[in-house]
C-alpha cells in the first residue's frame, strides 16, 4: 500500500506540484516586498498622503470606492510587471537538441541514431 502512494505520488508529479507551490509562494512574497517597498513609495510622492486612494464617487446615497478600486489595480498592475520581468530573468529560451528527431509515423522525439521508432516500431529512414 505504502508502495502504491509512493508510485502515485511520482507518477503525478505531486512532489513537483509542491515545491512549485512552495517557491511560487516565496516568490509572491518577493515581488510584493519590491512593490511596496521600492516602487510604491515612488508613486506615494505624486500625491500627498496617498488621499487619492481614499477617493469616492458619490451618487446620491451610494458612495463608490474608486480610489481603492484604483489603488488595487495599480498594485495588481505593477506586481504582474515585476512578476513577469523576474520569469523573463530566470526562464530563458533553450536552444533545440540536435540529438533528436521526429518518427514520421506517431511524431514522437526519436534519437538520430536509432533505426526504429520505441514508440510505434516502424521502421525508421536513414538521414
Amino acid at each position: 500500500m505504502l508502495a502504491d502512494f509512493k508510485a502515485f505520488l511520482l507518477k503525478q508529479n505531486v512532489v513537483a506540484l509542491a515545491i512549485a507551490v512552495v517557491i511560487g509562494a516565496a516568490l509572491n512574497k518577493l515581488v510584493t516586498a519590491v512593490v511596496e517597498g521600492l516602487i510604491m513609495p515612488f508613486i506615494g510622492t505624486l500625491s500627498r498622503a496617498n488621499a487619492w486612494k481614499t477617493a469616492t464617487l458619490d451618487i446620491g446615497p451610494v458612495k463608490l470606492g474608486i480610489g481603492e478600486f484604483s489603488a488595487a489595480l495599480l498594485n495588481f498592475i505593477i506586481v504582474a510587471f515585476v512578476a513577469w520581468r523576474m520569469a523573463k530573468l530566470f526562464m530563458r529560451e533553450q536552444a533545440p537538441d540536435d540529438k533528436t528527431t521526429k518518427c514520421l509515423f506517431c511524431m514522437m522525439d526519436v534519437d538520430k541514431k536509432a533505426r526504429r521508432c520505441p514508440h510505434c516500431t516502424s521502421e525508421l529512414v536513414p538521414t
